[in-house]
């Protein structure tokens, strides 16, 4: 369904990302695992349409992504959501806020989508609110509830529960696991990554694919996960003593 092939990119002189291939199927969930700075982001904004390869191919069902390819039905077929949902936000209540894409794409039974998806999400109660006063996580969920209402085929996450509580970033997962989409989310978060998918593509700080298999090999392969900068080391007491060893915040550490 979705492949990249040698896809590289760059900001003026900066290369951001360097020769990345791999292939998403249908309706399956895959995580985008790497540092800060790494390309998570940009891979996600070239896999919208945002931004095309300065070298490479980037295909949907065989067919290739560009400029001239990207029109109304490829965005309506493909969902983003941005790490700072405030970007994203920019009508006065939250009801036009998720009726904006059902407009944009001529829906005629906008009412009915908006409040079928406000009582799903939880939202009902702000409908008329404006979305800038809301939380952050209740941002997130409006913004969500705005991409998910017209029904796109595949969406792009990018660090999905950074605004969000725990209470929340429940929910957000619970819902990952009973949606049937293709869905490709960026994020550092080791834990968030093991709880909603089985695949991890990994990219290092050098902008380079150095994984891309099993979540859980994943988390055995201590080297890969130092190389990817997505494990840390510092010192923490316990109880009178103190000692360094790596953290990755799952259940368990290495020691």
């Amino acid at each position: 369904m979705i492949e990249f092939r040698d896809v590289s990119f760059s900001y003026e002189d900066k290369r951001v990302l360097e020769d990345i291939s791999f292939k998403i199927s249908k309706d399956e969930k895959v995580v985008l695992l790497g540092n800060n700075g790494s390309g998570k982001s940009t891979i996600l904004r070239l896999l919208a349409g945002l931004y095309f390869p300065k070298k490479g191919e980037y295909l949907m069902d065989g067919v290739k992504i560009s400029k001239k390819s990207v029109g109304k039905e490829f965005r309506k077929r493909v969902g983003i959501l941005f790490q700072d949902p405030q970007s994203m936000i920019f009508n006065p209540t939250v009801y036009d806020e998720i009726a904006f894409s059902l407009r944009e794409f001529d829906f005629e039974d906008v009412d009915k989508r908006v409040t079928k998806i406000a009582k799903e999400f939880g939202l009902t109660e702000l409908l008329n609110k404006n979305p800038l006063n809301l939380s952050g996580g209740e941002k997130q969920k409006v913004i969500l509830a705005s991409i998910l209402v017209y029904e796109p085929q595949i969406l792009f996450l990018d660090e999905p529960t950074a605004s969000m509580d725990p209470r929340t970033t429940g929910w957000f997962i619970d819902m990952m696991l009973e949606l049937d989409k293709s869905v490709v989310i960026a994020t550092h978060d080791l834990s968030l990554a093991y709880e909603v998918s089985d695949r991890a593509i990994v990219i290092n700080d050098k902008h380079k694919k150095i994984y891309d298999g099993d979540i859980e090999e994943l988390l055995k392969d201590f080297d890969m996960l130092i190389e990817a900068n997505l494990i840390h080391k510092h010192r923490h007491k316990h109880k009178d003593f103190s000692h360094s060893h790596y953290h990755k915040h799952l259940k368990e550490n290495y020691e």
